[in-house]
């Protein structure tokens, strides 16, 4: 496994980047140089550390899987062009700077040393700068590939055109594919490092996401002329296959009760075999907050409409399984569901907190935090207990050092799958190795591409079942991980998912006599069935979400970086 210590470093080179002016004779002299160097890319990764977050697991409210009190401005076509900023200011290429900043300068080094002892530095660095450029591919776009050392001065970043995202993704695989040449296998990778095969498993997640952009995007404002994605289909397959044929990952906790849940929580994942990318905390560095956070929901909660996604223990999605037991209270929501359904959200009898000092009784949870005057109420009622650590002391002490995952093995099973259905080539040996393994995990029944029973309610009813299977399939293992947006975005799905609709939770009427002071139509609004709808009385949201589909699923840039650059083109129907 990987782990990256938060605030490990008190000197961050890339932050002195160019004005240090690192000379030959100071800096570009040794081996270790350029491994202190490549120390810097690990603290620009986002911590959460913060107040208002609950980690990865609060990142899918800007998506159909969790909303927020305030609806999301860019699903409801709020969104304007920013004035400065907006994600391209110089300072938010930064990495990607400091990245060309060392391909310059690592030759110097090679004087006097042999490329093995350079090249692990090298492929963490070209590492990185894939993984940031690939930040800014989902924001914009079409973006300027910069492979080379800029001037401080370059106050518009630069003076170059946009060249098209195919070629941008082109050249983040390249990257990639050098750092899988140059990095070591996991089993010799240094300690805490890059190796290999998170190379491949990030290419994967790269490629999948270009792959299917293409395809679904074919033909509007969005795409890219004459491509249909089946290149990065294929690297998608290839790479995560060749992460799976190690043999060097597996699922955790499989056949473990409430071992789904317990995957989220865990202050260390060095002994994990499904964690391959994380962040540890340290209590003499830095901590972060997410169980005071998510003691209450947090401002946010998990739509009805994830909650309906979930199968029944008999296979089967939820309109045509004789299992399902309704709605009316969570404790009926959950019989016979898959079980991630209730390691997902919290259910009456979930610890809250517990190993309290001198005696103190666990806190357990009977009832939502629906009462509006709480700055971190459920808005839903579905509150989010996937990633919550209800460890006593990390609570109340503020202290919490619970890890931070980035990649799972989870993910690269998902991207495979995904891609060889995208291809049309999928076989049941793929669902076999991939998603079979998930479910069974958790003892759900397998699922025979042969046999699938139609769900009148999938997401896609104009694409083919294994499709939305396997669609639904990632839904339900990666909720509240921070995919679900990129998803609908790449599948060219707001039309299917986002216009015209408004957010539902649970039914309220199963927690009145337990919350007394939340009353309906007082402090919170429940449609004519009693599900709660938190943006009812919010007039913008009368219709519904109101995305743009001709304009917001890539971001603005910014109008003085439009200014100072006139090759710079705005993108599709922002003005």
């Amino acid at each position: 496994m990987l782990a990256v210590f938060a605030g490990a470093c008190k000197k961050n080179l890339l932050d002195q980047y160019p004005e240090s002016k690192i000379s030959d004779a100071q800096y570009w002299n040794t081996p270790n140089d350029l491994q202190l160097f490549t120390n810097n890319y690990y603290q620009s990764l986002p911590s959460y550390n913060g107040y208002g977050n609950i980690g990865i697991y609060s990142l899918d409210v800007n998506s159909d899987n969790i909303i927020a009190e305030v609806s999301d401005t860019r699903l409801n076509g709020q969104t304007i062009v920013p004035a400065t900023g907006g994600g391209w200011a110089t300072s938010d290429w930064t990495v990607i700077l400091s990245a060309n900043y060392f391909l310059a300068h690592y030759p110097k080094v090679l004087q006097s040393y042999p490329w093995s002892q350079v090249k692990v530095s090298v492929g963490e660095t070209l590492f990185f700068r894939a993984w940031f450029y690939f930040n800014k591919l989902r924001a914009f776009g079409n973006l300027p590939w910069i492979n080379k050392v800029l001037a401080t001065t370059d106050s518009s970043l630069l003076y170059s055109t946009r060249l098209s995202r195919k070629v941008i993704t082109d050249s983040i695989v390249q990257d990639l594919d050098s750092a899988a040449a140059y990095l070591p296998s996991k089993p010799s990778a240094q300690s805490m490092r890059v190796y290999k095969e998170l190379a491949l498993a990030f290419k994967s997640r790269v490629c999948l996401y270009e792959g299917t952009w293409e395809k679904y995007h074919q033909g509007d404002a969005f795409g890219v002329t004459g491509e249909n994605g089946t290149t990065f289909l294929q690297k998608a397959a290839d790479a995560a296959g060749q992460v799976i044929q190690s043999g060097l990952f597996s699922l955790d906790n499989v056949g473990v009760q409430n071992g789904y849940w317990q995957i989220f929580n865990q202050i260390s994942y060095a002994g994990s075999k499904e964690v391959m990318f994380w962040r540890a905390y340290n209590l003499a560095l830095i901590v972060n907050n997410w169980p005071l956070q998510s003691n209450t929901g947090n401002g946010m909660g998990i739509t009805k409409r994830l909650v309906d996604t979930y199968l029944c223990t008999d296979g089967l999605p939820i309109a045509q399984s004789l299992l399902y037991k309704g709605d009316d209270s969570i404790v009926h929501l959950i019989a016979n569901r898959d079980p991630r359904l209730a390691q997902t959200i919290y259910k009456p009898g979930d610890a809250i907190t517990n190993n309290a000092p001198n005696g103190v009784p666990p806190v357990i949870f009977s009832a939502p935090t629906l009462n509006q005057s709480s700055a971190y109420h459920s808005t839903t009622g579905y509150q989010i207990y996937k990633g919550h650590l209800p460890d006593f002391n990390s609570q109340v002490q503020m202290n919490g050092t619970q890890g931070l995952i980035f990649i799972r093995y989870a993910e690269v099973l998902l991207n495979e799958v995904e891609a060889l259905a995208e291809l049309g080539t999928i076989q049941q040996s793929d669902i076999d190795k991939t998603i079979n393994l998930l479910r069974s995990r958790v003892g759900m029944p397998a699922l025979n591409m042969a046999a699938i029973v139609p769900d009148p309610n999938w997401d896609f009813p104009g694409l083919s079942p294994i499709i939305n299977e396997v669609r639904r399939e990632r839904r339900v293992e990666l909720a509240c991980e921070g995919f679900r947006l990129d998803d609908v975005l790449r599948w060219a799905g707001a039309g299917n998912l986002i216009v015209n609709w408004k957010p539902l939770g649970a039914k309220f009427n199963q927690w009145a006599t337990l919350l007394p002071t939340v009353i309906p139509g007082k402090n919170i609004y429940l449609n004519a069935a009693g599900y709660i709808e938190p943006y009812q009385k919010v007039s913008i949201m009368q219709s519904g979400y109101q995305f743009n589909l001709n304009r917001d699923y890539l971001s603005p840039l910014p109008l003085d970086q439009l200014t100072l650059n006139p090759n710079l083109k705005q993108n599709p129907g922002w003005q």
